[in-house]
C-alpha cells in the first residue's frame, strides 16, 4: 500500500512539474517579426538591389568570355599553333576572372555576406534583445523560434510571443506586412 502511495505520489509531482515547465515555453515566429520592421526590409530590398547589379556583371562578362569562344572557333582553322594556345590562354584566363569575382561578391564571407552581416545583424540583435525582455517580463524560460531547423508539429498560438516582441521593439502588429 505504501508504494502504491509513493508512486502516485511520485506520479502526481511529475506531472505537476511538467504542467509547470510547459507554461514557461514560448515561442516566436521570426520571419514574422523581421518583416514587421522597415529597416529590415530596406535592407532585404538594398542587399537584392546589390546582389542583381553583381550578377548582372557576371553575366555580362560570361556573355563576353561567350564572344570570346564563338570567334575563337571561327577564326581557329586559320590560327598558328601558337596564336590558337594564346586565344585560349585568354579565354581560360577570363573564366578564372569571372568565377574569381562571383566568389568575392558571392562566395562564403564574400562582399554580399559581409554586406549582409552590416545591414542585419544589428536588426536581428535588437530583435534578440527584446525576444530576451519579452521572456523576462513573462518569467519564460524558453523561447522557440518557429522558423529555426527544428519542426514545430503543433504550437498552441497563445504560446506564440511574436506580437509581443513587435510592440516591444515599437512596431503595431497588427499594420500590414510590407512584401
Amino acid at each position: 500500500m505504501r508504494k502504491i502511495i509513493s508512486i502516485c505520489t511520485l506520479l502526481l509531482l511529475v506531472t505537476a512539474f511538467s504542467v509547470k515547465a510547459q507554461s514557461n515555453v514560448a515561442y516566436v515566429d521570426s520571419e514574422y517579426v523581421l518583416k514587421h520592421i522597415p529597416e529590415y526590409n530596406s535592407a532585404i530590398t538594398e542587399l537584392d538591389k546589390l546582389s542583381d547589379q553583381w550578377q548582372k556583371e557576371v553575366d555580362a562578362r560570361y556573355e563576353e568570355i561567350e564572344k570570346l569562344y564563338s570567334a575563337y572557333q571561327q577564326d581557329q582553322p586559320r590560327l598558328s599553333e601558337q596564336l590558337r594556345q594564346r586565344r585560349e590562354n585568354e579565354i581560360i584566363e577570363r573564366e578564372k576572372q569571372v568565377k574569381d569575382f562571383q566568389r568575392q561578391k558571392f562566395g562564403f564571407e564574400g562582399d554580399l555576406f559581409k554586406e549582409r552581416e552590416r545591414l542585419i545583424k544589428p536588426i536581428q540583435d535588437k530583435v534578440t534583445s527584446a525576444i530576451q525582455a519579452v521572456a523576462n517580463e513573462g518569467s519564460i524560460d524558453l523561447i522557440l523560434d518557429k522558423n529555426s531547423e527544428s519542426s514545430f508539429l503543433f504550437a498552441n498560438p497563445k504560446l506564440d510571443k511574436s506580437n509581443e516582441v513587435i510592440t516591444k521593439l515599437g512596431y503595431s502588429p497588427n499594420s500590414s506586412l510590407a512584401n
